[in-house]
């Protein structure tokens, strides 16, 4: 809920009006109007949703400002932990304040909350893992995940794409990029959750603090178990390489690689499979521009990109102030949270024409879905590339494909938008009922 009152002490303060509410059940159906609310009222607004408030950016420039900007810092842990440390400790103990500690560290210690040097030295050890050439020579096998999957689905029945294909997929692939021999896929379904849902929370409870510690200790406990034992492990995976690394001195011997492996497999399986979710849905959605790309399959990248930004499977993101500053006339002090808003970001009509219509044929810069400057997302070349084949892989077998339900439910995540289900069914018709507004042929373009 947005406040009229002032925000930090000795800050200017824009308010929004205090009838509009930000993170509330209308937002998690559709953000979208309340973006445009807030970009409307101002490029700043304080919140105070967010444990000790924090300064939610609405608009495209300041968004990818602060990603870019130095004194925006990713260092932003410490504080998120430790303000429920004191309620959760109050209750439980020694036991539990070491487990929290190391919880604690080991979130400080992913390359999504580090700033240089530590990140660039992580980023440098971990683009190995991520070269285009060795993620396009993955394609032959997601093909065949992605084969395997869809066979076994009666699309004249209808199924639920997200439990039958986007949730099992990403989970498959990432194991097969860290090379692991025989992933427990309804163990990796569990510790994602519950830390989907920390990751995503305003202000994270106990409850919720418990089972991401849990889940988090039993997920790097497993990674220990693989690298102790090796049988577990494929090939030269990505955990093989960075055990490599750990060696040579590369990676630092604190916990840096368990905790890399940790945040990998949650963050490839999390946000692909809302991409995945995300994607089909829109475009079902749009018939009309679902009917173009089953006929004309090289679409599919450009049409994954207008996806990433009219619905982003990450919300938002946040930083904490390095250095006092102003922005639009507002004091940001040292130590503040900074919320960009992704999603009002790749809505803003100052950088897209009519934002708010879906166009598999828009050519206006690029969205901000993945990031941008120093921490865009590593692992952006193979999502793209799962979503790719998979979509491709729909579209050919079932053209005719249609939503079961116009209005399905979404997670209760702010952050981490997606769907909990998706009802699809391939029609008898013989193609797609044609909106007018959305026909329209595009170039084929590649991927990258």
């Amino acid at each position: 809920m947005m406040r009229p009152a002032a925000g930090p002490p000795g800050a200017g303060v824009r308010a929004a009006p205090p009838v509009l509410s930000v993170f509330d059940d209308a937002f998690l159906r559709d953000p979208y109007p309340v973006y445009r609310a807030l970009r409307e009222v101002g490029p700043v607004h304080w919140s105070e949703d967010f444990s000790k408030g924090a300064w939610l950016l609405t608009r495209h420039e300041d968004v990818e400002r602060v990603l870019r900007d130095v004194r925006f810092s990713s260092q932003r842990t410490g504080g998120w932990v430790k303000r429920i440390e004191g309620v959760d400790l109050g209750r439980a103990g020694r036991d539990t304040e070491s487990g929290l500690t190391r919880f604690q560290r080991l979130f400080a210690r992913a390359m999504v909350f580090l700033d240089a040097p530590e990140h660039t030295r992580l980023r440098r050890v971990m683009a190995a893992g991520f070269h285009p050439t060795l993620i396009r020579d993955l394609a032959p096998q997601i093909e065949q995940m992605v084969a395997d999957l869809l066979d076994g689905l009666d699309a004249a029945s209808g199924f639920d794409f997200i439990e039958s294909v986007a949730r099992p997929l990403p989970s498959r692939v990432i194991a097969l990029l860290l090379g692991i021999r025989e992933p427990d896929e309804a163990q990796f379904f569990a510790w994602a959750d519950d830390l989907a849902v920390f990751i995503g929370a305003l202000q994270p409870s106990a409850a919720q603090l418990r089972a991401a510690q849990r889940s988090l200790l039993q997920l790097v406990s497993y990674f220990e178990s693989l690298l102790k034992q090796g049988s577990g492990l494929l090939g030269d995976g990505l955990i093989r390489r960075l055990a490599r690394a750990q060696s040579m001195g590369l990676i630092q011997a604190d916990g840096e690689l368990l905790a890399q492996c940790a945040m990998m497999l949650f963050a490839g399986h999390e946000t692909t499979r809302n991409l995945l979710g995300n994607g089909l849905f829109t475009l079902l959605s749009h018939p009309g521009q679902w009917a173009s790309v089953a006929a004309q399959a090289e679409q599919m990248p450009g049409a994954l990109r207008e996806v990433l930004r009219y619905d982003s499977p990450v919300q938002y993101t946040g930083r904490r102030v390095s250095a006092s500053l102003s922005l639009h006339g507002h004091h940001l002090r040292r130590g503040d949270l900074v919320i960009a808003l992704i999603g009002s970001a790749n809505h803003d009509p100052t950088r897209y024409v009519d934002p708010e219509r879906f166009d598999i044929s828009r050519r206006q810069g690029s969205h901000l879905a993945f990031g941008s400057g120093p921490h865009v997302c590593i692992g952006a070349g193979l999502s793209l590339l799962e979503a790719d084949i998979t979509l491709r892989a729909v579209a050919r077998r079932w053209p005719t494909l249609q939503l079961v339900e116009a209005a399905p439910v979404w997670n209760a995540n702010p952050a981490l938008r997606g769907l909990k289900h998706l009802r699809v069914r391939s029609s008898t018709q013989l193609s797609p009922v044609v909106d007018r507004r959305d026909v329209g042929v595009v170039c084929a373009e590649s991927m990258l």
